[in-house]
């Protein structure tokens, strides 16, 4: 069975706090952060993108494992902020972290879901035999307008996962995707940052496409809620993944360790999996861990995940590197100045 060998994150040390970008827009902030349900996100350091965001993912994933990079056999970094409209993120990467330069290697987009899609391309390519080891990524940095509703969530950090066959630390038993041509989100070439469209975000958006995944998937696993531990799903705020999962029959405790978004954010491509990221960090053998993403666009892919004993061996290491709880400790909080500086809103003069 295909699985996951070992996995990583990163995520930027600075945050700035929601109400003191409401305060800049004279917002209320109890109104933002109550109705989101984010209270501050990351930002990413002035010279950090979504290529070093990845890099570092990558690099504490196999920190945690004794893996021979030059296994690796295909990179896919799925962003919808990638540092160069034509120049892959992913060869970068590989290169990086001294994967085989017989690889092959791409940048993916779809929103917010491009990393899931990438452990689904990753899963193919072992089974298939083609591949010993793929690594799949989620990167973001991502953009929101000054005063428009994405930048109280918009945020920066990533997540790596090396997918194989070779003693898995977890097992994906299933995958599955329900995707239409829903344009509730979009960003043309050129544009610095991204529209949506408000309401429609929610409905036909985010809600119908999870929902039809999980349909899908436990339609053809006779799986249902009571059969996981714990639940994920993307979050763009803390809002939606919770009604989703009241929706579908989850309970509050099974989302409860994956949802970091009220410390950290919308990370976008790297959401859903920072999200299965901390439910790996606290999981054990047996677990059953159920994962939806969701890119606009739309789409969303599901997964049935279980831990095998593999992530209580020797030969796994979780504290070998940090974990999401570590890397949300001790931020260095902003005021909206210095955050414009860093995301590149305002630009000193030469």
């Amino acid at each position: 069975m295909v699985g996951i060998i070992t996995y990583g994150v990163y995520i930027p040390r600075f945050r700035i706090k929601v109400e003191e970008i409401a305060r800049v827009w004279g917002a209320n902030p109890d109104d933002i952060s109550g109705g989101l349900g984010v209270y501050e996100k990351s930002v990413p350091d002035l010279d950090e993108d979504a290529a070093t965001i990845a890099v570092e993912a990558a690099r504490n994933a196999l920190a945690r494992r004794p893996i021979d990079p030059e296994g690796i056999g295909a990179v896919y970094v799925g962003s919808e902020s990638h540092p160069y409209a034509v120049k892959p993120t992913a060869c970068t990467v590989g290169e990086a972290i001294g994967a085989t330069p017989g690889m092959t290697a791409a940048d993916l987009e779809f929103a917010c879901k491009a990393g899931t899609a990438g452990i689904q391309m990753c899963m193919g390519l072992v089974q298939s035999g083609m591949i010993r080891y793929g690594l799949a990524i989620g990167s973001d940095v991502a953009q929101g307008a000054p005063s428009d509703a994405l930048e109280y969530t918009a945020a920066a950090g990533g997540a790596a996962y090396l997918i194989g066959r070779e003693d898995p630390i977890a097992t994906i038993h299933k995958t599955c995707s329900f995707t239409t041509d829903t344009p509730d989100f979009w960003r043309r070439e050129g544009q610095g940052y991204p529209r949506h469209g408000g309401r429609f975000t929610g409905e036909p958006g985010y809600f119908k496409h999870i929902e039809g995944a999980v349909k899908i998937i436990f339609g053809e696993t006779g799986k249902g809620p009571e059969d996981y531990e714990y639940a994920v799903f993307h979050q763009p705020n803390a809002k939606f993944p919770q009604r989703v999962a009241r929706n579908l029959g989850f309970k509050e405790a099974q989302i409860k360790p994956g949802l970091v978004v009220p410390r950290l954010g919308n990370t976008y491509s790297g959401s859903s999996m920072i999200g299965l990221a901390a439910t790996l960090d606290v999981a054990k053998a047996g677990d059953r861990i159920f994962v939806a993403s969701f890119g606009s666009g739309a789409g969303s892919d599901t997964f049935d995940i279980e831990v095998t004993s593999a992530i209580e061996s020797s030969e796994f290491r979780r504290d070998a590197a940090p974990s999401v709880g570590t890397l949300l400790k001790n931020p260095i909080y902003m005021q909206y100045a210095q955050y414009a500086r860093h995301k590149g809103k305002i630009v000193m003069q030469k």
